[in-house]
């Protein structure tokens, strides 16, 4: 049904206002008691296989929503609503910024990605923060908070203002996400070299013991696909050298190799996210397990479809999968179908639990 609804209405219209619409139903949704029972009842089923824990945390699965559907922590009972285990919200700037001029998001529908150059807008640390204080949760999830560098803040100073939002955003965070991996804020990527990553990743996470006295607040990086490998490496013995309790893998790409739709699309700039991300998501994930091993809770996401690609990320490495462009072109139905793969695959495998599938077949080839 949603399929049939996408190409006929969504397909058409401009990419950002349809998920400007598409979000106002789900939290319209999600307002009202007896409708969002039944929406959660129908598309979140919970199964006790796939009860997961990661840096402290349980969750009902290990399927989430990636940084950059709800930027502004706007939508949160909306997205648990619909089945995701965790939900991430971001990126959140230190100020608040428009963001890069439209239009500034594409469908590229024949091989079922997106580009995006969204340029981190949002509303900034400080209204992100007075929402999450004032929410009233009404399904339990973890919510995970993504932050990354203003636009107009000078690389030399960037490590202050990520310090800034995590101070104000770390309190009510579940986690916490250093974005240093997004291709659409001027030199933010050059913060992924170790001698720039070392410095900011120290300034956060002693921000966040500061202000969070009462408990630890996991800390996390994300990392972009487009990293050679040997910086991939590099970005693995950082975290576990400085304790991290993450790595995300991966944001979106710079990379058009073998894209099918319209030369004209493919040549838009911008972030690359969906299908054609799969096999390097899934590489980089492959490669940091190998080098991190359980020392470290990895989390895979990129061109994850349906759940035999959730599943690969398990069996690769990753504790937890999250989701985000897949959604536009599934639908609702998404993560209950993903949910429901892995159950199946679970039962069928010589795994007893999810934990003991997770980098499996790295283990096998080490």
């Amino acid at each position: 049904m949603y399929k049939i609804f996408f190409n006929l209405v969504f397909q058409h219209m401009d990419p950002e206002k349809a998920h400007h619409l598409a979000f106002r139903w789900i939290r319209l949704a999600a307002r009202v008691p007896v409708l969002r029972t039944f929406v959660a009842a129908a598309l979140a089923p919970r199964f006790r296989e796939l009860r997961t824990e990661a840096f402290g945390l349980r969750m009902h699965g290990p399927f989430g929503l990636a940084a950059g559907f709800d930027k502004n922590a706007v939508a949160v009972d909306g997205m648990a609503m619909l089945g995701f285990d965790h939900i991430e919200i971001g990126t959140v700037t230190g100020e608040a910024q428009p963001g890069n001029p439209k239009k500034r998001l594409f469908r590229l529908v024949p091989d079922r990605a997106l580009i995006n150059r969204m340029g981190f807008n949002n509303e900034g640390s400080l209204a992100v923060a007075a929402r999450l204080a004032s929410r009233e949760p009404v399904f339990k999830t973890v919510v995970g908070v993504n932050i990354g560098k203003t636009k107009v803040v000078p690389e030399a100073e960037a490590v202050g203002d990520y310090v800034k939002s995590a101070e104000r955003l770390a309190p009510f965070a579940d986690y916490l996400v250093v974005n240093v991996s997004s291709p659409n804020t001027p030199g933010l990527r050059n913060l992924q070299a170790v001698d720039h990553l070392r410095p900011l990743l120290t300034a956060v996470r002693e921000a966040a013991d500061r202000i969070v006295a009462n408990r630890r607040v996991p800390l996390l990086v994300k990392i972009a696909p487009d990293l050679a490998d040997e910086d991939v490496d590099a970005v693995a013995d950082l975290a576990v050298e400085l304790g991290l309790d993450g790595i995300i893998a991966t944001n979106t790409t710079i990379a058009r190799a073998g894209l099918r739709s319209a030369p004209a699309l493919v040549k838009e700039t911008g972030g690359l996210s969906g299908a054609p991300l799969k096999e390097r998501s899934l590489e980089v994930l492959r490669r940091l397990y190998a080098r991190v091993g359980d020392r470290i809770t990895l989390v895979g996401v990129g061109g994850v479809e349906n759940a035999e690609d959730a599943w690969q990320r398990i069996l690769a490495g990753a504790t937890l999968v999250q989701g985000y462009s897949a959604f536009v072109y599934e639908g609702p139905f998404y993560a209950r179908a993903i949910h429901k793969g892995l159950v199946a695959r679970l039962r069928t495998s010589p795994y007893a639990t999810l934990a003991d599938a997770v980098g499996a077949d790295v283990r096998k080839t080490a």
